[in-house]
């Protein structure tokens, strides 16, 4: 198996978590969050788990928007679909609950 591959990829990335009224989470996300990402649309059931890094003891609410660091879990194409500008759909489920914004990818 080729590990570059299925590296995982770090980022610096702007997150808008959803409002509650426009389908997001009803509780705020704390350090470790770890939902799928979607990097292909709405009707694509492709995602890979990140975990989103939030620093000790903060959250984020729905309705706001946070820089954070997140870790694309290894997955065999990522490296493609993540660069700068890149938005993608961060989802519980098959439920929206906040778009991400790559700033900077962090890792090779």
């Amino acid at each position: 198996m080729d590990k570059a591959v299925t590296s995982d990829v770090t980022v610096r990335a702007e997150v808008r978590l959803l409002p509650t009224s426009e389908s997001g989470r009803t509780n705020p996300i704390r350090a470790n969050y770890r939902p799928n990402h979607n990097f292909f649309g709405p009707d694509d059931r492709n995602m890979t788990v990140g975990v989103i890094d939030l620093p000790n003891g903060s959250e984020l609410h729905p309705g706001q928007s946070r820089e954070v660091t997140i870790t694309f879990l290894g997955w065999s194409g990522l490296r493609d679909q993540v660069y700068q500008g890149r938005q993608w759909r961060i989802q519980e489920g098959q439920r929206l609950v906040a778009i991400g914004r790559v700033i900077e990818v962090l890792s090779p």
